[in-house]
């Protein structure tokens, strides 16, 4: 009896990118596949994907890195990042046919994935699916470990969040809320600034394209200053925020996407404030911090069923349209968590 074969569309990387990537950057291209996993091949689980995860680090990974954390995409080869996929056949003892999965996959309707280390089952179907390449996946991990790790936040607190209706940022804000602090987030048009006052339950936002002054933003929603500071974004923003922390401040590195494009990056001139103010800066990567995820969902899943904490996802079908979709998040075309629906079963 024959193997059934079928096209196997996929999204692979042209070559390495120099400054602000484009979508012609990203080829689709199509090949044959069998639905099962090779004979031989032991420990593997052979899947279909359902939700992809576009995300900013993934930029990162588009230009050839040395000394990073994750390693760069290979020119000519598909695109991996985080998922939700459903088993089509495992050679692996803790999968089988029919589970639902997140964890790392290709940018293609079906994957190979050798390694399973890196899969874990989904236990709870009774949300969206999606939601585990979002608030039940990385981003929302980051969040949670950035904000209650990292930052070590104290009731009544200030908070100020960039980048605040991402993926991380709207989570971090809501967390903040519910723990009793005052929170600030900025965004880069009026209907994300909405968002983080009308859905997302911020105190206040402010648009930062329309802000001549960041230093004197800040100064204008933080007149004692900003105990808590979670960065995603660097650059001017950085500089304008250390003027304004408070003795003992805390900054929680999480990324810097106004550094991502640019050939050169951006110096950062007020450092020594660091010193000045005893500020503690600390950049983290979710992954060290995967063993909390239980403990996580734990927290976070009773919140979204009782209607506390709220996500906004961007969801673009198909794809033949990821790569816009993630070419989107550099100029901030998304609102809310970016999401690629492959297939929805």
């Amino acid at each position: 009896m024959g193997e059934e074969t079928v096209g196997n569309k996929m999204i692979v990387l042209k070559d390495y990118v120099k400054g602000f990537p484009k979508e012609s950057d990203l080829l689709l291209e199509t090949s044959d596949t069998q639905l099962r996993v090779p004979d031989g091949c032991d420990g593997a689980v052979f899947v279909k994907n359902l939700y992809l995860s576009c995300d900013p680090y993934m930029r990162g990974r588009m230009s050839k890195l040395e000394g990073s954390y994750i390693d760069s995409f290979v020119p000519g080869s598909t695109l991996t990042g985080f998922g939700v996929c459903k088993v089509v056949d495992s050679t692996h003892p803790n999968f089988k046919k029919g589970d639902l999965v997140r964890g790392m996959t290709g940018w293609e309707e079906y994957s190979l994935i050798k390694s399973a280390e890196g899969l874990s089952k989904i236990q709870h179907t009774d949300v969206p699916l999606s939601y585990y390449t979002g608030i039940l996946g990385m981003p929302g991990t980051t969040a949670y470990c950035g904000f209650y790790e990292v930052c070590s936040p104290k009731k009544g607190d200030t908070v100020f969040i960039s980048a605040a209706s991402g993926a991380v940022g709207q989570l971090v804000g809501q967390f903040a809320k519910l723990f009793g602090c005052y929170v600030v987030g900025s965004a880069g048009s009026k209907d994300k600034v909405d968002l983080l006052k009308n859905k997302f339950g911020f105190d206040e936002a402010f648009n930062y394209k329309e802000e001549p002054d960041l230093n004197a933003a800040l100064k204008r929603y933080f007149p004692d200053g900003i105990d808590i500071y979670f960065e995603n974004v660097g650059g001017k923003m950085l500089d304008a925020v250390l003027l304004n922390m408070k003795l003992y401040g805390r900054i929680a590195v999480c990324g810097m996407i106004s550094q991502y494009n640019l050939e050169e990056l951006e110096g950062v001139k007020n450092l020594f404030l660091l010193v000045v103010k005893r500020i503690r800066m600390e950049g983290f990567i979710v992954f060290d911090y995967a063993h909390l995820y239980p403990k996580y969902l734990e927290m976070v899943l009773p919140l979204i069923k009782q209607g506390k904490i709220v996500y906004v996802e961007d969801i673009v079908e198909g794809l033949e349209n990821a790569p816009n979709a993630l070419i989107g998040l550099f100029s901030g075309r998304n609102v809310g968590k970016q999401v690629v629906v492959v297939a929805r079963e």
